[in-house]
């Protein structure tokens, strides 16, 4: 029985295929025009016989969709990180896996933990003459530049020197200010997707960073938002900025002005427990002053977790440089 009923089936499937799969294809593929002939006559009376039956069918299936809540599951960037873990045996690309970080990170960035401080910025007086500008731009080799009233918290607009095109010639004399585009200002805890939107929408590039009291606190490029995706973006401009030295697999030296989020990328650790105890502190300088309640001298340190922190350079204002060494 077991035998007759494996020959029936075997056999009956390849009946079916043979003369409901294989010939009507050889058939239309060789006789295509007399085939199309032959069956349009009897596709259109069953297209004619079901219509009703297809406009019931739609309707009502149109009905009950409607009727359905639809509800529509929406992954928070942690269940997004935890499926990357899950998943980062396939990713092969190391690179790969760093942009997909990025984009899972990248909703809950604020423009504060990747902004170049005003400490570091580079702007100009909007009163020095025009020949002092030239000679400063030829300097610093930057495309734009913020240009201030008196002190960076009073930003008057933005110099784009490719406006200065044209201009080379003109006298010491010249008012360069009649250049100044409008700055962009941003809040401090803006969202990077949200900051990266408005630069799409308004077509710009930079922006100054202002706190709760409306004071300059840095600045933030388009450039700035893109490498936390990306990575490092660098021009031929570029030079290469060393923020940290690896002494050994133990230990490192890092400058204070480096942002927390670039050291948990330069040692590959997961900051959460950083971000809880950081308080306003977005650098490594900041951190430990945040943690040791003071300005710590040098060979002063702070022991946090696993890591300890040493200071190697240290003034009466910030901190420097500062070893970190693994245990």
């Amino acid at each position: 029985p077991i035998l007759n009923f494996v020959i029936q089936v075997i056999l009956v499937t390849f009946l079916i295929l043979l003369f409901g799969e294989v010939i009507p294809k050889v058939y239309a593929n060789n006789y295509n025009i007399n085939f199309s002939k032959l069956m349009a006559l009897p596709l259109t009376i069953l297209k004619i016989i079901f219509k009703p039956l297809i406009k019931l069918l739609i309707s009502s299936t149109s009905i009950i969709d409607k009727k359905i809540d639809k509800k529509i599951e929406i992954l928070n960037p942690d269940e997004l990180g935890h499926a990357l873990d899950l998943t980062k045996d396939s990713v092969q690309n190391k690179e790969e896996k760093k942009i997909l970080e990025g984009i899972v990170k990248f909703g809950n960035t604020d423009v504060k933990q990747i902004m170049t401080p005003r400490t570091d910025v580079i702007a100009f007086d909007q009163n020095i003459d025009y020949k002092t500008l030239l000679n400063e731009l030829r300097a610093v080799k930057f495309s734009r530049i913020p240009v201030y009233e008196d002190s960076f918290d009073q930003i008057k607009g933005i110099l784009y020197v490719k406006d200065l095109l044209g201009k080379i010639k003109e006298p010491s004399t010249y008012n360069w200010n009649l250049l100044l585009r409008d700055a962009k200002f941003v809040p401090e805890n803006k969202k990077l997707d949200d900051l990266l939107k408005e630069f799409q929408e308004e077509k710009t590039h930079i922006a100054i960073v202002v706190d709760e009291y409306g004071g300059s606190s840095g600045l933030v490029s388009l450039e700035d938002v893109l490498e936390e995706i990306v990575g490092d973006i660098t021009d031929e401009f570029d030079e290469k900025d060393i923020s940290f030295v690896k002494i050994n697999d133990k230990s490192y030296l890092f400058d204070g002005k480096t942002p927390l989020i670039d050291f948990y990328k330069i040692l590959n650790i997961d900051g959460n427990s950083f971000e809880v105890v950081k308080g306003e502190s977005d650098t490594i300088a900041g951190f430990c002053i945040e943690q040791a309640g003071k300005i710590l001298l040098k060979n002063e340190k702070i022991v946090f977790g696993k890591y300890t922190f040493i200071v190697e350079a240290s003034d009466k204002r910030r901190i420097k440089k500062i070893k970190i060494k693994i245990e």
